[in-house]
């Protein structure tokens, strides 16, 4: 089955890092699967052409209208591919790529939704506007959309989206990329310079207004208070010394002697596997990746009650109240007051939890069975 893919990007993020994991594992006897980026390749670009993947990249700007010549281009490559199957990810992605197919006579096309928060306060109005666009559509452009969670399901279904064609595919985590490793805490310790008896708050995350790190700043400063031991490591994209933002919350809340900002980083399991506590202080989440890397590495969560956060997390870590900073530090306060045995067998029922519901080969094999069902409804003749 020739399998296209069109993303808005790929540089490092979460539907990003989900696309590659997906393109990993697909069964290379039953799919021929080709990518687009509609602007760069990005850091995953090349990570999926090392798969033997073509990829190409149509070098829009982003958040851009394509023009007329790079939309006609676009269509132009979709007929020359000829997929059985088309999946676009990323609202920009759903929009462009599902006209070009329907142009391009793509016999079936599935969107794919990694949002759920669509508030005027944390979201770009250039998104909101295009979302809105992708609802009214969505009657005619995708013959499925999928989500990755119930929650961006019904806020999507909210603003217009027809219902009758969501699929709710979860995210998957690799549990030989993502398990305990004490000696993963150690050399990161080593590296910061963190004293060994010294607990450590992790958020792994892009620098972007939906993650609130402001807020986790707020609430780390009043743990400080109380727990002046505490560290916090942060990794991300411009979560850095050079992010005047970032710079400014840190003094501001005084953490600046036991807060660690790597930026971008390629290690992620590693630094994960470091943590006591991972955190998520977000505005709005569908399905965080970090949350299910976290808990396959044996790390307790502390998230804010958004998209599926809430029960990815279930009964293995805490959850408070979309910007509640107080609620948030109390509940780091709380895990990390457990004795050690205590949290670790916490951290155990979370990698359980990741192993019987969000196992990444049982999640690809849902992927698989979705494309074969939806290329055999094309052949059938659509309901």
């Amino acid at each position: 089955m020739n399998l296209t893919f069109i993303i808005t990007g790929l540089s490092t993020g979460g539907a990003e890092m989900m696309l590659l994991k997906l393109l990993e594992r697909l069964d290379s006897a039953r799919f021929s699967p080709h990518v687009i980026s509609l602007t760069s390749l990005g850091e995953i670009g090349s990570r999926i052409q090392a798969l033997d993947i073509p990829v190409e990249a149509l070098g829009m700007q982003p958040g851009s209208i394509p023009s007329p010549i790079t939309f006609a281009r676009l269509v132009q490559r979709l007929k020359a591919i000829k997929p059985d199957v088309m999946h676009t990810w990323m609202y920009h992605a759903d929009l462009v790529g599902g006209l070009a197919a329907r142009l391009a006579g793509v016999p079936a096309i599935a969107w794919n939704i990694r949002y759920s928060n669509l508030s005027r306060d944390h979201t770009k109005w250039s998104t909101r506007a295009v979302a809105h666009l992708c609802a009214k559509a969505s009657r005619w452009i995708p013959d499925r959309i999928v989500c990755n969670s119930q929650t961006a399901r019904a806020i999507h279904i909210s603003i217009g989206y027809d219902p009758r064609h969501f699929v709710i595919l979860p995210n998957g985590f690799d549990l030989s990329r993502f398990y305990p490793d004490t000696s993963s805490r150690h050399a990161v310790q080593t590296e910061l310079g963190i004293p060994d008896s010294a607990r450590l708050i992790g958020l792994i995350a892009r620098f972007d207004p939906q993650k609130n790190h402001q807020g986790f700043f707020e609430a780390a400063g009043q743990l400080h208070r109380q727990m002046p031991e505490v560290h916090f490591l942060l990794a991300g994209m411009d979560i850095d010394e050079k992010n005047p933002l970032i710079r400014k919350w840190v003094q501001r809340y005084g953490i600046a002697e036991v807060t660690h900002l790597l930026g971008l980083r390629q290690d992620i399991s590693r630094l994960t596997a470091a943590l006591d506590v991972a955190s998520s202080s977000s505005y709005g989440e569908a399905f965080p990746n970090v949350l299910g890397e976290a808990m396959a590495c044996g790390v307790p969560c502390v998230v804010t009650d958004v998209g599926d956060s809430a029960y990815i997390v279930g009964d293995t870590g805490r959850v408070v109240a979309p910007g509640d900073m107080i609620g948030l530090a109390a509940a780091w306060a709380q895990l990390l007051a457990m004795p050690d045995t205590e949290r670790r067998a916490l951290g155990q029922r979370a990698r359980a939890r990741v192993a019987e519901h969000f196992e990444i080969g049982a999640v690809v094999k849902q992927y698989e069975a979705f494309y074969e069902e939806l290329a055999g409804l094309s052949r059938r003749g659509k309901p």
